[in-house]
């Protein structure tokens, strides 16, 4: 999740009851937040591009939401820049390197989109762009990857997570997400009957197992987020667009990408990508 999932930019000509308040959900998710969080989002983002270390590398972090990724970023050598549209979700990276970077400069934040090429282009190029479980709440999601695209160094690394296209399915949760946002009435009611339909059985199984509520109580384990921040993220975060892995690999394999790591989700949840830009001259095979 959604780093949050996390996270997201939002289309700045939508109404503002035409979104979901991304960055109020991430300040509460501070609370949470400790130093066992913090490495278990280092030892993700490691894993995720396979690296040791990004000493001495520049990493741009699109839709920052709560800070976290970028702080393991940060945790791992990067020099990082921090954006997000959401003036909350500036505000909650701000409050997270308060905590666990306080005076840094190799950590900068501020408000941006992802929708704005010039802000985009004035912040040059980085080694590693990563955007994760934002692009998709742009409202322009296609737009918005043209843009991004341009951020990469040759030779460097795309980290995106995007959210897998169901179908019909992806049809009835867009319904859903858009009336959270559009009727405040009703947002008991999806967040309550969404825990039940994606929680259920995997509770199940946890009682099943002699295990009562293990999986919720250890969700942490996956990126150092929270259950329940994540499940309201997931309910209300619109806009919404989805896309399949081949779709997303056509993309940008036609624009000089070569895939370097595909994570894929059978159901809901975000499919993730590893691109490396290739340089100049250089053959844009998947590896």
């Amino acid at each position: 999740m959604a780093q949050s999932l996390v996270d997201g930019a939002v289309d700045e000509g939508r109404r503002d009851e035409d979104r979901f308040g991304f960055g109020a959900n991430w300040q509460q998710f501070l609370d949470r937040v400790d130093e066992r969080r913090v490495g278990l989002a280092v030892d993700a983002l490691r894993d995720l591009l396979a690296v040791d270390s990004l000493q001495g590398k520049s990493f741009l972090d699109i839709g920052s939401g709560s800070g976290l990724s970028s702080l393991a970023a940060h945790r791992l050598g990067a020099v990082v820049h921090s954006f997000d549209f959401d003036a909350n979700s500036v505000a909650a990276s701000r409050e997270m390197k308060r905590r666990f970077a306080h005076g840094d400069s190799g950590w900068t934040i501020e408000a941006g989109s992802a929708l704005d090429n010039a802000y985009l282009s004035g912040l040059g190029r980085f080694d590693v762009v990563y955007s994760w479980g934002v692009l998709h709440h742009t409202g322009e999601m296609w737009r918005s990857f043209e843009y991004v695209g341009e951020r990469v160094l040759p030779g460097g690394l795309l980290a995106l997570a995007i959210y897998n296209d169901q179908g019909p399915v992806s049809n009835r949760w867009r319904w859903i997400k858009r009336s959270y946002v559009r009727q405040r009435w009703l947002r008991p009611l999806l967040v309550s009957g969404s825990l039940v339909t994606i929680w259920g059985p995997t509770t199940l199984r946890d009682f099943g197992r002699l295990r009562p509520f293990s999986s919720w109580r250890h969700y942490g384990a996956i990126r150092g987020m929270s259950a329940w921040h994540d499940l309201v993220d997931w309910v209300g975060g619109y806009p919404f667009e989805v896309a399949t892995p081949d779709a997303i690999f056509a993309y940008f394999h036609a624009r000089g990408f070569s895939l370097q790591r595909l994570i894929t989700r059978q159901g809901r949840g975000c499919n993730e990508f590893v691109f490396r830009r290739v340089a100049a001259g250089s053959d844009s095979t998947t590896t």
